[in-house]
C-alpha cells in the first residue's frame, strides 16, 4: 500500500508500527499503534478481542518486516497490508522544502518553550562554564532531533551577544544511505543551520563487528570529530545528549557495569591536547524535545545505522538490543509508581556521600575502604557516626 493510498482510506484502517516501543516514541506516523508483536497477538487470538478497523496497514522503518508480518497475518485470514517504503517513505515525504527557521526562531521565543528549552539550556551553560569568552565550538550535528535542536539553542545563545565566541555545525556522515543523508542535510536548510558535513567509512569499518560493534562505532565517531574540530581550529565541540541521557547512564552503570558514575557536563579529551567536550542540553528533558518537533512538524533520523537500517531495534524475541535502551524501558516503568524517579536518580550524583562508600576513584587513584575509615575519626571531628 503506498502512501497515497493510506490517506484515500482516511480514519477507515488501522495503522500500526511494528517497530519496537523505542523507535516509535522517537517518531512515528501520527494516528498509528505501536505493536511489533502483532503476529503473536494474531496467533494467540488476542488481536482478535481488540477489535481494530480493517484494514490493518502495517508499517516498519522500510517495509521488509511489515512486509512479511502482513503476509502473515493475511495467511490467517487478517485483511493486511504493508506500507510501501515505510516509515522512511513517510519522512521524505514529509521533508520541507522551505526556510523554516524563522518559525522555529519564534517558536523557541514564546514563554513556556524558552522555559523548558532555551532557559534550561542557557542555565547549563551558565553552571557549568560551557561556554567562555573567544571559544569556538564544535556543534556536532548526527542529524537526530536532539542536535539539531542543540544548533538552534545554540544560534540563539550566539544572538544574546553576552561574549563573543565562534561556532562551527559540524555533521560526520559515518556512511549513511542516501535517504539519511538527503534528511541531514534537507532538515539544515530547512531550520538555517549552515552545516559542515565531512566522510568516513565507520559504518562500513563496524558492520562486520560482532563484538561491541554499538561502542567501537561510538569511540570511532568521536575520535574523528574531535580532529576535524581541531582541523578547523576548534577548543570544545558540543553534543547533544540531554537529561534523559544523564540519567540513563547513571543507572546502566550501577546495572550492568557495577559502578557509580555519570554523564559529565564537562569533560577534557584525553586524546585531543586542549579540547573540551561539553553537553550543553544537560538540563533538557526528551519529553520537552519531542513536544518542540512534533510542534513544528519536524522529522529527523534515529539510528541510521547498518544494524538498524532495516527495521528494528530489537532482536526477534523482542529484546533491546542495547542495554541503554533496555534501561530507557526499565525507568519508564519505573515512573509508573514513582513520578519522581527521574529527578531522584539525576539527584543522586549531586548528593554522593564519600563517607559512606565503601570505595571511590578520584583522578584515576582509588581510594579503598580501609583509607577512609581510617581518615575519618567521629569525636575529632565533632560527630559521631553511629
Amino acid at each position: 500500500m503506498t502512501l497515497h493510498e493510506l490517506t484515500d482510506l482516511s480514519r477507515a484502517c488501522t495503522l500500526i508500527d511494528v517497530r519496537d516501543e523505542i523507535s516509535h516514541d522517537y517518531d512515528a506516523i501520527p494516528g498509528s499503534v505501536c505493536m511489533p508483536d502483532i503476529v503473536e497477538k494474531a496467533r494467540s487470538g488476542e488481536l482478535e478481542k481488540l477489535g481494530l478497523t480493517s484494514p490493518l496497514v502495517l508499517y516498519c522503518m522500510r517495509g521488509f518486516e511489515s512486509g512479511t508480518m502482513a503476509g502473515e497475518l493475511r495467511e490467517m485470514g487478517y485483511d493486511a497490508h504493508s506500507l510501501e517504503d515505510g516509515f522512511a517513505g513517510y519522512i521524505r515525504s514529509k521533508l520541507s522544502r522551505t526556510d523554516l527557521s524563522g518559525e522555529i526562531e519564534k517558536d523557541l521565543r514564546t514563554k513556556e518553550v524558552k522555559k523548558k528549552l532555551f532557559r534550561r539550556f542557557a542555565r547549563a551553560v551558565r553552571e557549568f562554564s560551557l561556554v567562555e569568552p573567544n571559544d569556538r565550538i564544535a556543534v556536532c550535528i548526527s542529524g537526530g532531533k536532539d542536535s539539531m535542536l542543540m544548533a538552534k539553542l545554540f544560534q540563539q545563545l550566539q544572538r544574546c551577544r553576552e561574549m563573543p565566541f565562534e561556532l562551527v555545525f559540524l555533521v560526520m556522515d559515518p556512511g549513511y544511505n542516501a535517504l539519511n543523508r538527503m534528511v541531514i542535510e534537507q532538515n539544515a536548510r530547512a531550520l538555517g543551520i549552515p552545516v559542515t558535513i565531512f566522510e568516513t567509512q565507520i559504518f562500513d569499518a563496524v558492520d562486520t563487528m560482532t563484538d561491541k560493534p554499538c561502542f567501537m562505532c561510538a569511540r570511532m565517531r568521536r575520535g574523528y570529530l574531535y580532529r576535524k574540530a581541531r582541523e578547523l581550529g576548534c577548543n570544545k565541540i558540543a553534543l547533544g545528549h540531554h537529561f534523559d541521557d544523564v540519567i540513563e547512564t547513571i543507572l546502566m552503570g550501577m546495572l550492568w557495569g557495577g559502578q557509580t558514575q555519570t554523564m559529565m557536563p564537562k569533560l577534557h579529551s584525553t586524546h585531543v591536547e586542549g579540547m573540551v567536550l561539553i553537553r550543553p542540553m544537560y538540563y533538557i528533558r526528551e519529553e520537552d524535545i519531542k513536544a518542540w518537533r512534533d510542534r513544528n512538524g519536524l522529522h529527523f533520523i534515529q539510528c541510521a545505522c547498518h544494524f538498524t537500517d532495516t527495521c528494528s531495534s530489537c532482536r526477534e524475541d523482542g529484546t533491546p538490543v542495547s542495554k541503554r535502551m533496555e534501561t530507557k524501558l526499565l525507568i519508564r516503568r519505573l515512573k509508573e509508581t514513582n513520578p519522581y524517579v527521574e529527578g531522584n536518580i539525576f539527584n543522586s550524583m549531586q548528593h554522593v556521600s564519600l563517607d559512606t562508600v565503601l570505595s571511590y576513584r578520584l583522578h584515576g587513584v582509588d581510594h579503598e575502604f580501609p583509607e577512609i575509615f581510617e581518615s575519618w575519626v567521629p569525636w575529632e571531628n565533632g560527630n559521631d557516626s553511629e
